[in-house]
């Protein structure tokens, strides 16, 4: 699956009110409840695989971006949530950098080639600083999700949408 394709205004929030981790992973974790893409019934348990999987190994990655992820026998596709923290979170990344971009992706238990797939298309997008500028600059939840999908129309993810299809 493509960014573009998890995505949607619901999901984004453009100014985290968390400043640590956990926090930050409950606060997406929620904002996916109140989208209506996970079941309030599922909030818990959801979040304590994200957070199990964030103690086992951490998924603060570079320049800036954090990918806390779970996986649950309880859920039919996979959903995600991101959040922009101007200031960064520390998030433990591979470069000392606070992260300013966490995606949480959530994905159901034995679709494990689909969320590969999905993190190398969203590891492409992330690697250019002028695309994260962009986004940090954006004026809002539209615009970020505009660019995102403008970006993916890229003939590396006509790769991807062939193969998450």
């Amino acid at each position: 699956m493509l960014l573009g394709e998890i995505l949607h205004p619901g999901v984004v929030k453009t100014s985290l009110d968390s400043t640590e981790k956990y926090g930050v992973i409950a606060e997406l974790v929620e904002l996916l409840v109140e989208a209506g893409d996970l079941d309030a019934s599922l909030r818990d348990h959801i979040r304590e695989s994200v957070e199990a999987r964030e103690r086992s190994m951490g998924t603060g990655m570079e320049m800036g971006v954090a990918l806390p992820h779970g996986s649950s026998d309880r859920l039919q596709t996979m959903i995600g949530a991101l959040g922009i923290a101007r200031d960064g979170i520390d998030f433990n990344c591979l470069d000392g950098l606070p992260a300013r971009f966490i995606l949480l992706l959530v994905l159901p238990r034995d679709e494990f080639q689909i969320h590969v797939r999905t993190l190398a298309g969203i590891s492409h997008l992330l690697n250019e600083s002028s695309f994260r500028d962009a986004l940090i600059n954006a004026n809002g939840v539209d615009e970020i999700l505009d660019r995102i999908q403008r970006e993916e129309k890229g003939s590396i993810f006509d790769r991807l949408r062939r193969r998450s299809g």
